[in-house]
């Protein structure tokens, strides 16, 4: 099964439902966030918590833990954008093969490592 990251732009987008993309649409792949994505979420959309939309949307989905190791890699690129460099590196750590995002500054990459960066599926 095909490993997707969800930036955090298309995670909120996906909860908030500002764009197309459905949860039904991620079914048939592995689905993995960062605990940092959360906390934008939140913080965007003034959310507190319990927030149960959110809890029922990422049940199915995977968190990479944001550790010392990923906090170092972030610090060090491939931008100059720390949160970018986090959702990046924590992509990487799950070995995702697609890393989702509408941010065209990471669009740009086309990819990182081996694994693609784009904004669908």
């Amino acid at each position: 099964m095909e490993k997707v990251f969800l930036d955090a732009n298309i995670l909120i987008d996906l909860v908030e439902k500002r764009k197309d993309l459905q949860p039904e649409d991620l079914a048939s792949y592995d689905v993995f966030i960062t605990p940092l994505s959360a906390h934008i979420l939140m913080y965007i959309t003034h959310q507190k918590v319990p927030y149960p939309t959110f809890s029922e949307i990422i049940k199915p989905f995977s968190v990479v833990m944001f550790d010392e190791i990923i906090l170092k890699q972030s610090l060090a690129g491939p931008t100059d954008d720390s949160e970018d460099n986090v959702q990046l590196h924590s992509a990487a750590e799950a070995e995702c093969d697609l890393f989702l995002t509408n941010d065209e500054k990471l669009l740009d990459l086309k990819f990182f490592g081996k694994m693609q960066v784009a904004n669908n599926l």
